[in-house]
């Protein structure tokens, strides 16, 4: 009998760390296995900031930069321009990208660098203790905020696949979820078309995928599930927002 599902070449020999219920690692082998069939292992270079999303490294086979909070996309600039001929991503988490490092990734957009990112948006701090995002929803309660996100005094959640989408530089922005398996197809596909578009010299691109941190919501990882599906993506709605064709 023929084997049908393997684990991917470009995924490592290594037992999770992640908590019950974390996508971090769903999302991990999207990556993986595009990687494969692109036969891109040898030439793909990933950078990592601070937070859960760091510890990519030690789950995929190519190579890594570990960057400083926030300052992934400069890397990835650096790097794309003096070696155009790698494959660059960059794998971020919502604290990272959308707080500390949201100028970072608005002029790496607007500029039209060369490079990929992977943008894991679980609306809270996950590594450094559950504090409010600036993508938590309006409401939920983090350790920062333990009566709810009050949106009066801190606004609402931004929303990075459109406000990067309102650039005017050709880019290829999208917003997936890898919560249940239809989602997790189509996540595959976007990521692939996101590495596709660099392999071609295209734009620069970033899937946003919405995920889970049953962890730090506080819920199982059930409950977490139902809870990303039905409070953040009505808000966070799915689909692709901007392609440079």
């Amino acid at each position: 009998m023929g084997k049908t599902f393997s684990k991917p070449e470009a995924l490592s020999d290594q037992h999770t760390h992640y908590c019950p219920g974390c996508t971090h690692g769903i999302i991990h082998r999207l990556i993986a296995e595009v990687i494969d069939e692109l036969g891109i292992n040898g030439r793909t270079v990933g950078i990592a900031p601070v937070g859960c999303a760091v510890l990519i490294y030690n789950y995929l086979t190519c190579d890594f930069q570990e960057a400083a909070h926030g300052r992934a996309p400069a890397m990835a600039t650096g790097m794309k321009r003096v070696r155009p001929d790698l494959i660059v991503f960059t794998y971020q988490g919502d604290g990272d990208l959308a707080s500390i490092g949201i100028g970072e990734i608005v002029h790496a957009a607007n500029r039209g660098e060369k490079f990929t990112t992977i943008f894991v948006n679980n609306a809270v701090y996950g590594m450094t203790g559950g504090q409010m995002a600036p993508t938590t929803m309006p409401g939920q309660r983090t350790t920062t905020s333990p009566f709810g996100r009050n949106v009066e005094e801190v606004g609402m959640p931004i929303k990075m696949a459109e406000l990067l989408s309102a650039l005017e530089t050709p880019a290829y922005i999208t917003r997936q979820s890898v919560i249940k398996p239809k989602y997790i197809v189509r996540a595959k596909k976007a990521i692939k078309k996101a590495f596709q578009y660099q392999l071609e010299g295209r734009c620069f691109s970033l899937v946003e995928v919405v995920s889970t941190c049953p962890t730090n919501w506080g819920l199982t990882p059930v409950q977490a599930i139902k809870w990303a599906e039905e409070t953040m993506l009505p808000y966070y709605k799915l689909g692709e927002f901007k392609t440079p064709d």
